[in-house]
Formats: structure tokens, sequence, C-alpha cells
């Protein structure tokens, strides 16, 4: 009942398809017979890349790209669900493909995390997995294609000097010297940094566009920098590498993608992604039609920061316990907290795909794992800040069975046995010596029913040399059991949760919260500052033994407490450890008092 949806078979949450202005402009494309079938002419990568089938005229393909340099957030999860879930919907392909053109900072770990991430929300790639490495040859030979139609020219300014010559927003920038040089000195050039003549920041290649662009990527964009550097697929083979930007749209046509949907911080690179598509095409090594971009607005999260530059700092400088941490924002710290993938998938359907950036709250998230966990977590008790309930007309060695259901709305799910003896842990919260107005709980003199139990009357407490209540005393009704002709007699208002202090153990428990007290993390002071406390704390709780055989990732709603996650990595064969996913109800849209 736990287990997440997996493969190519996984669905949007919600059963209604969601619409949106991306799947509008997919329908029109459908309607139009606008997917034609591509050719590529161009010279194949290496032997082992099969290039993909020609598409189907009424077949979408779109991707997922991401650069394996790090561990995948919550905005991934949106881009993921975007891009497999319209070609799951108008039954399309959609690639699995790496941009790994930056040997310094890629790593296999980072490609088997992103895998496994994509994998766990509930989707499947099938055979179409790619990597940019794949094209490095046919890449390398269009650069060669654009010296050759003289528009690249080998650079050797320095990175400063670039950057002075590039000109700003509202200044146009200016030639290099070396933007005259011959198609022939270029060619010659070029296969000697290929051939690794020379060290790192001597050259590079830019394109030949327009050094007055009002649009700065226009301004002769670099498409190959100089790297010593070992590839984590490629080895040593190569000591230059291709610029994102080239690449992306080069990788996007030969795999046939129809749809190529990236975040509005692309939207100024879109042309050039046409400007290089068109231009290979004009040469005869790509064919029409071409694939088309289309931005969409990046998730804007409150309470999380996405920057990938301060998840590294939070990180390296060790505010939390590693990119796996509960707190993160990445996939993997979701999983290992217990958010569901299921829930992703709701979020992603709920929060939209629109053109305008806008903010979405923490509780949107949380309540969509809400929905999610309600459904499918079975009940369970344990007692987070317990106090011993001593109940004293039952015999030392006394002891009885009740039933509780796994889940309230659910009866096919059966019932579990809650042993019920003389000691009992109960919340200290649930005794009060003097109550206060309202209170229905515990207090000498009231009633109240344990929960799947019996009515149990208070008589008084026990109190240390300092005040501190060390234990609460009670009688129990025999004939109220719950589920037994009697029980209906007792009408009390009090309902509270237990466990048998004899048949319950002792598991650590970490209480999760945001990881940061504040919508807007660093927006008026340095973002650490803005770290939540409490965002973790570890208590020893007393558990229900249905609970001592918890696997990793078996997620359950303690009673009145939220719901938890037995954690992946520290939980042992009758030794799980809790992490809670969520609250039971949202406390932080809730005044302080």
């Amino acid at each position: 009942m736990n287990k997440p949806a997996t493969g190519d078979k996984a669905q949007p949450h919600s059963a209604a398809q969601v619409t949106n202005f991306i799947r509008n402009i997919i329908e029109a494309d459908l309607a139009q017979g606008k997917n034609a079938a591509r050719t590529w002419s161009g010279k194949p990568g290496p032997a082992a890349v099969q290039a993909p089938a020609p598409p189907d005229p009424a077949k979408i393909r779109t991707r997922f790209p991401p650069e394996p340099n790090g561990y995948l957030h919550y905005g991934h999860a949106k881009s993921i669900c975007l891009n497999f879930g319209a070609a799951l919907q108008y039954d399309g392909r959609c690639h699995m493909r790496f941009d790994d053109t930056n040997p310094v900072t890629e790593d296999t770990e980072y490609v088997d995390s992103i895998l496994d991430a994509v994998k766990w929300l509930g989707f499947n790639w099938r055979e179409n997995l790619y990597y940019a490495s794949d094209y490095f040859d046919t890449l390398y030979d269009f650069a060669e294609a654009f010296i050759q139609h003289d528009l690249a020219y080998v650079d050797s300014l320095s990175a400063d000097e670039m950057r002075e010559y590039r000109g700003t927003l509202t200044e146009a920038g200016k030639s290099s010297p070396y933007r005259d040089r011959s198609r022939n000195e270029n060619l010659a050039l070029f296969r000697r940094m290929k051939a690794g003549e020379f060290p790192d920041g001597a050259h590079v290649l830019r394109l030949k566009i327009d050094m007055s662009s009002p649009n700065i990527n226009l301004r002769d964009p670099v498409i190959y920098r100089i790297r010593h550097a070992h590839h984590h697929r490629t080895g040593g083979k190569w000591c230059v590498y291709p610029m994102y930007d080239y690449t992306h749209c080069i990788s996007d046509a030969l795999e046939n993608i129809t749809h190529s949907l990236c975040t509005l911080e692309f939207e100024d690179h879109r042309p050039l992604y046409d400007w290089v598509l068109q231009k290979l095409a004009s040469f005869g090594l790509l064919a029409y039609p071409l694939p088309q971009q289309y931005e969409f607005a990046r998730l804007n999260l409150s309470y999380v920061v996405l920057s990938k530059r301060k998840l590294i700092q939070l990180v390296e400088e060790k505010h939390v316990d590693g990119w796996d941490d509960p707190r993160m924002p990445t996939l993997v710290g979701a999983r290992r907290r217990g958010f569901m993938p299921e829930g992703f998938r709701l979020f992603a359907d709920r929060i939209g795909v629109s053109k305008s950036d806008s903010w979405i709250d923490m509780s949107v998230l949380e309540d969509c794992m809400r929905e999610t966990l309600n459904e499918t977590a079975p009940r369970r008790m344990a007692v987070l800040d317990p106090v011993k309930l001593i109940v004293d007309n039952i015999q030392a060695d006394g002891e009885e069975n009740c039933e509780a259901p796994n889940h309230p709305q659910k009866p096919e799910w059966g019932k579990r046995a809650m042993p019920f003896s003389r000691e009992l842990w109960i919340e200290r919260e649930d005794f009060m010596e003097i109550p206060s107005k309202g209170y229905f709980r515990l207090f000498p003199g009231s009633q109240v029913r344990l929960r799947f139990g019996f009515v149990v009357k208070c008589t008084g407490a026990e109190k240390d040399a300092a005040g501190n209540i060390t234990a609460v005393h009670c009688e129990v009704m025999p004939d109220s059991k719950s589920g037994t002709p009697g029980a209906d007699a007792y009408k009390v208002k009090g309902n509270i949760h237990w466990v048998s202090a004899r048949h319950a153990y002792k598991a650590d428990v970490r209480l999760y919260d945001r990881l940061f007290a504040v919508p807007h993390p660093g927006a008026e002071r340095d973002f650490l500052l803005d770290m939540n406390p409490d965002s973790k704390k570890l208590v020893h709780a007393w558990c229900e033994p249905a609970l001592r055989d918890a696997k990793p990732e078996e997620r359950f709603q303690f009673e009145r407490h939220g719901y938890f996650c037995a954690d992946r990595s520290d939980s042992k064969p009758g030794a799980p450890v809790f992490n809670r996913t969520v609250t039971l109800r949202d406390s932080w849209g809730k005044p302080s008092t």
C-alpha cells in the first residue's frame, strides 16, 4: 500500500487531465500535423549511439535534460512531471538526456542519483536514454562547418577582455581583434585546440553573429572552450568541450525532439537556439521542421532556497546533514523525509504551468503530501513526550488485546492488536493537575476513553521533589471496552492515545520542520540567518508493537502527531528510526500567540 507508482504507467495523481498553454500548443501542433518526420544527413556519432527513429507525425517527443553536476530539487520535479506527463498524455516519448559538457563539475554519482529520482517520481524513459557526450564527434564536425561557412572564429582574448568587449545591456559590444581571422587560420587553430596543443583558457571558438545585437546572447557567443579534464564517459579523449547553448539545441535536433520545454530564464536564449539550428539546416546538416523551444515559469517556492550555489553552501558548511537531509529541498531529501512521488505529481497538476513568475506557498506542497499520505498511510500510535499512566485496578500481570483499524476509511485493510496492560504510556500534555477551561483530557476525577480501548477515571498523580509529574493513576471501567455492547453507555468527551509500557519499544523519532523560518530566505539579509533553529528535533518515543517491523520508507500516520516515514538510511531490522514527513495540519499559517 506504500509503494510508489513506477515506470511509464504512472499517471498524474488527479483523474482529470490538466490543461495549460504548453498542452494547448501541443494539441494545435498535432492537429496541424506539424511534427513531420525529420531526417538527418550529418556524420553520425559513435557507433554505439543509435539515433532515434523518425517520429510519427502524430507523436510528440519531449526531453528532460539535466546537467549531471548535482542533485535534483523540487523545481526539477515540476519539469520532470511536465515533460514526462505531456509525453504520456499524448502517447509520445520523453527522452532522458544528460547535458554532460563540463567535465570539471560532472560525476557518475550525479547521473545515478538523477536516474533514481526520475524513476522514483514514477516515470520511465524506456529506451530513450541519451547523453550530450554521445554527440561530441558530431558537435565538433558541426563547429568546423560553422568555421568553413565563415560563421565561427577562434578568439584569443582573455576572459576579462572578452567581458569588456561584450558590452552591456545598454551599450553595444565591439568586435574582437581576432574576429577577422581567415577560415584556414581558424580551422587550423581549432584543430590544434582539439589536439591539446594549448592550455586551458588560451583560446575559445565563437560564433560570428552580431556584436551590436540588443540580445547579449547573440554577441558572438562562445561555443567551445579548452578543458584538460577527465570526462565521466569519454575519459581523456577530448580537451575541447562544447558550451551548453550550442550543445542543447543540436542534441534536441539529433533526437527529433518536437517540443523543447525549458524555464523562463532561457527565453532570451531562444534566438540563439533557433539561429544555430537554422544555419545548420541551411548547410544541409539538419532537416526541417526543427525543434521548437517553449518557456514556462520556474518553480518559486516559499521557505526554501533552490539556488545550486546556496544548496552547496548548506551542505559544505554542514548546516544540514548532507544532500539527503530530509530538510533539504532535494528529491533525495524529500524521499528520505517520506514525501510521496504521487504528492509531487499532484503538486505539479495543482500549481499548473504558466508564462509568468509567481510564488507558491510551501503549504501547497505540504497539503499535496497530506492528501496522498492520508490515502496510503496506515494508522499507528506513538507517544512522543511520555508520562506513565498506571491502571490501579488491573493486576501487575494483567493483559488484554484491543483492536484498532489500520485505516478508519479502509475497512478492507483490517485491524491490528494493541495490548492493554496495567502500565501505559500517554502524552504528558494529556494530563493537567488543574485543568484549564475546555480541557477534556485527564485530570483528577475526569473520565476519558483510551482510543480503541477502555474508559478510565483519573484518580491522581505522583510528583518528584521538583513538582514534576512522574506518573498518573487511574481506574479502568471493565465494561467499557471499545466495540463491546457496554461501551456505548459511557459518554466521555476526551479521547487520548496510548501504548502499553510492557509491549512498546523505544524509537528515535526526528521531528522535521521547514528549514527556513521566513517565506523568502535571504531577501533582506544573509540567507543563513533565516534558518529555522527548530527545523530538527530528536525525541525518544514509545511506539506500539506493530511499528517495530516497519521497513525503510514505510509511511504511517502517528495519530495526533502527523505522518512519519521509517528512515531509508538509518533504520535497521526491528529498530526503525522515524522521520516526521508533515504534520496533520498546517500550523505555519496560524498567527503566533
